[in-house]
């Protein structure tokens, strides 16, 4: 297992934060849309941090916080929690407007050949934190107990 735990931990990660993003939703609208577990994008917590804080952390937890890996590592990890708040946000009240639009626009018909845009892409501050802490928590169990 020590061999693929760089694979592992992520994966195994990412596929909790699914689970749990899945439940969270699930109490919140009363049904259970099966394709959210396959769907990152949007919600609580941000599968997109929990994905890169893992590795970074476990790489940490392994190879050392002081070696230029994890610094790599960490720089990745930023970007990718400042997109995922930032542009990808963005991102999602762009897609909110267009959609709105169109349906004024066409009056609830979908023009041939249009689809709605997919409006939930990105996240809240907090959704981001809890991302990280799960990652980080994940990463030390992987680190300590697992690999």
């Amino acid at each position: 297992m020590n061999t693929y735990i760089y694979l592992v931990c992520p994966f195994t990660t990412l596929v909790i934060c699914q689970i749990i993003k899945f439940i969270i939703e699930a109490i919140q609208t009363k049904k259970c849309n099966w394709s959210r577990l396959f769907n990152g994008s949007g919600g609580m917590p941000s599968s997109h941090a929990t994905f890169s804080s893992s590795i970074t952390m476990l790489i940490g937890y392994q190879l050392g916080f002081d070696n230029p890996l994890f610094a790599v590592s960490l720089v990745f990890m930023l970007i990718v929690a400042y997109d995922s708040m930032g542009l990808r946000l963005e991102s999602e009240k762009q897609a909110q407007a267009i959609n709105i639009m169109f349906e004024k626009f066409e009056r609830g018909r979908w023009k041939k050949g249009y689809h709605k845009l997919k409006e939930e892409l990105g996240h809240q501050p907090l959704e981001v934190l809890i991302g990280l802490l799960l990652g980080t928590i994940s990463a030390f169990l992987f680190s300590n107990f697992i690999g």
